[in-house]
């Protein structure tokens, strides 16, 4: 930024020659001697692609939201398709190059950042898809109880979320603290660990290695929790970057960088299944069908379970050596803070005034996760209502939860293609995607026979599969993005965190309930969190789609120095606000003309203190030279030596031994 207002030059059409623009935007007096330093139209001119980007202003410079609605949606359509045209014509130029490069700048942009989601949801839904297998092999300890402990058998999946709970917010408030790649770094070797623990689980009876496996998950929790704020926050602010200036990349596709990297966790799934069908095969010579031996089972649990660790294993490779700069934005504003360590400061500041925003995400994370978890923890058994014959074959099963993961994975794409969307985006994704849930539920609950009979069972299929694309085009998809983008950097993985393990808590509370309900009772229970997700949404959740996270930043830069009143731009526009927030008046700040001379006073401000910091560095290096030659002066005139040939800057080389040798040699 400094070096760009420093530089910055027009043309003088009196003298016919360049004259410089005051060195940052200054406008005072002091400059008088430039032709164009007092007109507000040049100032306009030079920052007004800074200011005022084409992607979210008017030629007039009008902020986008501002425009009526019928202009608001011809304006948004004409920036998407230009932005599309663009990136097509990049891939074109690209497969000119390569063929194949598309496919590496996915991988590196979108595989890559969202690995870690990617083997912990590989692993995750494993549970749900192991349970058949295990019990058809041992029906004694999985299905009748009566070699296993019910509750311990239960415990598989119990614990499992509760270390995802305890990852989520201990992870948190250590990427915070400590910083995003440590954060990154230490869950990836927790999950390593938990999965050499699942690989070598063993008891010596059935029980003990259910117990084994049930804290070997429990391990693994932990390390799938940190994975959320972790990935969430890493993906946002490596996108962000550090300085006060955003890219038109960030404004126009931040959503779907972040949920193209959340969307490996149906990738996840989907191998998963995909594994499981081969080494089923594999191990059970070559069919599906029961009955199935204890040791193709052992084989294709632990063999599943190696795969990942292996990918897991380079994934801690990966972040340690090649994500350096993944805690970039949060050092630079802890330093413009003065803060190290955890910032408590806005901590407490972020409860105070974005309360209401923890309790939307929170919330909605919850009633979502109710659908999410229990649809796919306990998949088998709703896929028992639509294909009956799937109890006893457990490939049956499988096949058709594949078929629902690839419907899943049209609404995770589908999601990442429209999030961006000004006329549609975050919000309205979210509600409509929990009112789906709520309708595509509450339907088969109160006709369930209906449904689950010959005639209705193509219907309730379907109704099932619909399920699944709008969870994920909507709040499964949204929840996670927006937990990590309606909070300030500093506190950010903390709230994502805290959101998620809030979240799961209604996955905790799914994969309790359900063992105790029939499967006609779920449909009873599930829809109202549909209902109740899609009310705190439209009440409680601001709409972030459109809005420059710089200037949320910067809002919170006036939240944190008391001078909340003093911030008019674009976070307080009614269109980023909550339904709560407007009613509350927090939006009444919003004035585009104060918010232009305040823009340009903390970019001057911004420049004054670079400058300050480079002239204090400057001192601070002559300073001290000149504290090390009165040193080395002082010695020489305390010894004696003040011959004029002995360099002051001149150090004693180590000597080595031949040096002590020839020393002695001389003596």
């Amino acid at each position: 930024m400094a070096d760009l207002l420093h530089h910055h030059k027009h043309h003088d059409p009196t003298n016919q020659g360049i004259v410089s623009v005051p060195h940052g935007p200054e406008t005072g007096d002091d400059h008088a001697s430039y032709p164009y330093a007092h007109n507000p139209d040049n100032e306009k001119a030079i920052f007004a692609y800074l200011l005022h980007p084409d992607d979210s202003y008017t030629p007039e410079g009008v902020y986008w939201a501002d425009l009526p609605i019928h202009k608001r949606i011809a304006f948004v359509a004409k920036t998407d398709n230009q932005e599309a045209l663009k990136e097509l014509r990049s891939i074109g130029s690209m497969m000119k190059k390569d063929p194949l490069s598309p496919i590496g700048w996915y991988l590196r942009n979108a595989v890559l950042p969202g690995a870690g989601l990617g083997l912990e949801s590989y692993v995750l839904f494993s549970i749900g898809n192991l349970t058949p297998l295990f019990q058809a092999a041992w029906p004694a300890c999985w299905k009748s109880f009566k070699v296993c402990n019910e509750q311990w058998v239960n415990a598989v999946t119990y614990l499992e979320v509760v270390g995802i709970i305890v990852g989520q917010i201990l992870v948190g408030i250590i990427g915070d603290g400590i910083g995003r790649r440590w954060g990154l770094i230490q869950d990836a070797m927790i999950m390593l660990l938990g999965l050499i623990m699942l690989v070598a689980s063993w008891g010596t009876s059935l029980n003990g290695w259910v117990v084994c496996y049930a804290w070997s998950l429990f391990v693994y929790g932990i390390g799938v929790g940190g994975e959320y704020p972790m990935t969430a926050t890493a993906a946002m602010e490596n996108a962000t970057g550090s300085g006060r200036v955003s890219t038109k990349e960030d404004r126009l596709h931040r959503g779907r960088n972040v949920t193209t990297a959340f969307l490996m966790q149906g990738w996840g799934q989907f191998f998963n299944q995909v594994i499981l069908i081969i080494l089923l095969l594999i191990f059970h010579h070559g069919s599906g069908n029961p009955p199935y031996s204890k040791v193709a089972t052992q084989w294709v649990y632990r063999v599943s379970f190696a795969i990942p660790a292996v990918g897991t294993l380079w994934l801690v490779y990966y972040r340690w050596y090649k994500m350096p700069l993944a805690s970039k934005q949060l050092n630079a504003i802890k330093k413009k803070a003065n803060v190290t360590g955890y910032d408590l400061q806005s901590l407490k500041l972020t409860f105070y005034h974005f309360g209401p925003r923890i309790f939307a995400t929170a919330g909605g994370w919850f009633c979502n996760d109710v659908f999410f978890y229990g649809n796919k923890l306990f998949q088998s058994q709703f896929i028992k209502v639509i294909s009956p014959t799937s109890s006893n074959n457990v490939m049956t099963g499988w096949l058709w939860n594949l078929l629902n993961v690839g419907v899943s994975l049209m609404g995770y794409y589908l999601a990442s293609f429209l999030i961006d969307n000004k006329n549609y985006g975050r919000k309205w994704m979210q509600q409509l995607g929990f009112l789906m849930d709520f309708i595509l539920f509450v339907v088969p609950a109160f006709h369930y026979k209906y449904y689950t009979s010959i005639e209705g069972i193509h219907a309730f299929q379907a109704m099932y599969f619909l399920s699944s694309f709008f969870n994920q085009f909507g709040p499964n998809a949204v929840t996670f993005l927006v937990a990590a983008e309606v909070f300030p950097t500093p506190v950010r993985a903390t709230a994502h965190g805290f959101s998620a393990a809030i979240g799961k808590c209604g996955a905790l509370l799914a994969s309790v309930l359900y063992n105790y309900i029939t499967t006609q009772q779920k449909f009873y229970v599930v829809p109202w969190f549909g209902l109740g997700g899609m009310l705190i949404t439209a009440i409680f959740l601001p709409d972030t789609t459109g809005l420059d996270l710089k200037e949320q930043e910067r809002r919170w830069e006036y939240i944190r120095s008391g001078r909340e009143s003093e911030y008019h731009g674009v976070a307080v526009h009614k269109q980023h606000l909550s339904l709560w927030e407007r009613l509350r008046g927090i939006g009444k700040y919003y004035d585009p003309e104060l918010d232009y001379q305040s823009k340009i006073n903390d970019m001057r401000a911004d420049w004054e203190a670079k400058q300050a910091e480079k002239q204090t560095n400057e001192d601070g290096l002559a300073s001290e030279e000149d504290e090390y030659n009165a040193e080395v002066h002082s010695y020489f005139h305390a010894t004696g030596n003040n011959s004029p040939f002995l360099k002051p800057m001149k150090q004693q080389q180590p000597s080595t031994d031949s040096d002590d040798m020839n020393e002695k040699a001389a003596s």
